[in-house]
C-alpha cells in the first residue's frame, strides 16, 4: 500500500492539472501514472490492460449511439418538430413557450441520453424563438440549462448506463425507475418556470387552443414521437437490449431525417458523425483513466476508510444519504459526471447497501446530484454550452440558472427520501430490483 504523502500528492496533481483546465481524462491519467511511479501495487503493463478492458463493453456501445441519434434528430428536423408538437398544447398559457422548451428537453432526453445534447438541440432551437417572443435571453438559456439535465434523467441515459456498469444492476430497472424522478422534476419546473413567467410578464403565443392545430403538429411530428416507443418498448418489450435499441434508433432517425423531412444532408450527417466521435472518445478517455484511478483508490484503501468514516459518523440512513448527497453536490460541480460515476459509485454502493438502500434508488440518487452539478459553477458543462451558442458570458447565464437550482434540489430531497418515486414503476412491472 502506498504512504500517505503519495496519495496526497496524487491528489494534488489531480486537483492542479484541474485548475490549469486539463481535459479531466488527462488529469486522472497524469495522476495515476504518479501513483505508480512511487508505488508497485500497479505496473504499466495493468495500467493499459485496465484501460482497455474498461472500454471493451458492449453496454457502453450504447453511448455513441444515443448521441448519434440526437445529432440526428436535430439536423434531420425532428427536434423542431417535437417543440412545434407540445407549444401547440401548452403555447397559449403564460409561459408556454418556455414550458414547451422544458416538455421537449423531457421528450429530447428520452431520446438521446445526453444532457449537453439536449441544451445544445433544443437551446439552439427554441431560444430564438423565445427571445422574438420577449423573452429576455439570459433568462431563456439559464432555463434551457437546468431543463437540459432531463437528458440524463429521463431514459434512456449515459450517466445510467455508466452507473449500471460499474454496479452490475439492469440497465433495464435504472432506465424505468428514472421515469418517476424525471417527470417530477419536468413538472416542477414548469411549476417554477409559470410563476416567473406570471411575475416577469411574459405570455403565451396568443393563439387560442385548437384541436385542429394540435391534429396538424401530431401528424408532423408522428416520425419523431415514435423514437422514444422504438427504445423503451424494444428494451422493456424484450425484443432488444438498450445497445441494440440505441442502434436501431439510430437507423430510424437517419431514414426519417432523409426521406420523411427530406431535411438530413450529407453535410449534416457529416457534422452528426463527428460531434458524436468526439463525444464518446471524450468519455471513453475518462472511462477508460477513471477505471484505474478507481483501481488506485481500492489498493490505497481509501473506499475502506471512506466507509469506515461514514459509518462511524452515523448509524442513521438519512444522516449517511444526507452526508453522501452533499459529496455528490460538490464532486458534481468540479469533475465530470463520467468521472464522478466511474470512481464513486463502486466505492458508495457497498456502503448504501450495508444501510439497505436500494441500488436502483441509489443510482437516481447519483445521477440526479450530478446533473444539478451540470448547471453549477465553476465547471457546469451545460451552462459552458449555453454560453458558447449564445456568445454570452458565462457568470451571466449562470446568475439566471440560480431558482432552478434550488427546485432541482428540492425534488432531489424528495427521490432522496421517499424511494417510491424511482421504484414504484419497476415495482408494477415486476422488473428485478
Amino acid at each position: 500500500m502506498a504512504s500517505n504523502s503519495v496519495i496526497l500528492i496524487m491528489f494534488l496533481i489531480f486537483a492542479v492539472c484541474l485548475l490549469i483546465q486539463v481535459p479531466i481524462g488527462y488529469s486522472i491519467g497524469f495522476a495515476c501514472l504518479y501513483f505508480m511511479t512511487q508505488s508497485n501495487a500497479i505496473t504499466l503493463n495493468s495500467f493499459g490492460s485496465a484501460m482497455f478492458s474498461s472500454v471493451d463493453s458492449f453496454p457502453l456501445m450504447a453511448i455513441p449511439l444515443f448521441v448519434l441519434t440526437g445529432a440526428l434528430m436535430e439536423g434531420g428536423g425532428l427536434a423542431r418538430r417535437l417543440i412545434n408538437f407540445v407549444e401547440a398544447f401548452i403555447g397559449q398559457f403564460t409561459g408556454g413557450l418556455a414550458m414547451a422548451g422544458i416538455i421537449t428537453c423531457a421528450f429530447f432526453g428520452a431520446i438521446s441520453g445526453s444532457a449537453l445534447a439536449t441544451v445544445a438541440a433544443i437551446g439552439s432551437i427554441i431560444v430564438p424563438v423565445m427571445v422574438e417572443a420577449g423573452y429576455d435571453q439570459k433568462w431563456a438559456w439559464g432555463l434551457m440549462s437546468a431543463a437540459g439535465c432531463l437528458g440524463i434523467i429521463i431514459p434512456p441515459s449515459i450517466p445510467m448506463v455508466l452507473y449500471a456498469s460499474s454496479t452490475n444492476v439492469s440497465i433495464g430497472t435504472l432506465f424505468m425507475g428514472g421515469f418517476g424522478p424525471g417527470l417530477f422534476l419536468t413538472l416542477a419546473l414548469c411549476a417554477v418556470t409559470y410563476f416567473m413567467c406570471k411575475k416577469r410578464g411574459y405570455k403565451g403565443n396568443g393563439a387560442a387552443f385548437s384541436l385542429r392545430n394540435v391534429a396538424k403538429q401530431l401528424k408532423d411530428s408522428i416520425w419523431a414521437l415514435i423514437i422514444p416507443v422504438i427504445i423503451l418498448g424494444g428494451i422493456y418489450g424484450g425484443f432488444c437490449t438498450p445497445t441494440e435499441a440505441a442502434a436501431v434508433a439510430v437507423v430510424y432517425s437517419a431514414l426519417a431525417g432523409k426521406f420523411i423531412y427530406k431535411e438530413l444532408t450529407v453535410k449534416k450527417l457529416l457534422q452528426g458523425l463527428q460531434s458524436t466521435a468526439i463525444t464518446n472518445a471524450t468519455i471513453l478517455i475518462v472511462v477508460a483513466t477513471a477505471t484505474v484511478f478507481g483501481r488506485v483508490l481500492t489498493v490505497s484503501q481509501i473506499p475502506a476508510k471512506i466507509i469506515e468514516l461514514l459509518s462511524n459518523v452515523t448509524d442513521s440512513y438519512i444522516i449517511l444519504l444526507l452526508l453522501i448527497n452533499l459529496l455528490l453536490l460538490v464532486v458534481g460541480c468540479i469533475v465530470d459526471t463520467t468521472a464522478a460515476i466511474i470512481i464513486l459509485a463502486p466505492m458508495l454502493y457497498p456502503l448504501v447497501s450495508a444501510y439497505g438502500v436500494n441500488l436502483i434508488h441509489f443510482g437516481l440518487i447519483m445521477v440526479l446530484n450530478l446533473a444539478i452539478g451540470l448547471c453549477t459553477p465553476p465547471v457546469g458543462a451545460n451552462l459552458f454550452v449555453a454560453s458558447g451558442l449564445s456568445g454570452l458570458p458565462f457568470n451571466q447565464v449562470s446568475k439566471q440558472v440560480l431558482p432552478f437550482l434550488l427546485v432541482m434540489l428540492a425534488v432531489l430531497m424528495a427521490v432522496t427520501f421517499v424511494p417510491g418515486i424511482t421504484l414504484l414503476l419497476p415495482k408494477l412491472l415486476g422488473l428485478p430490483l
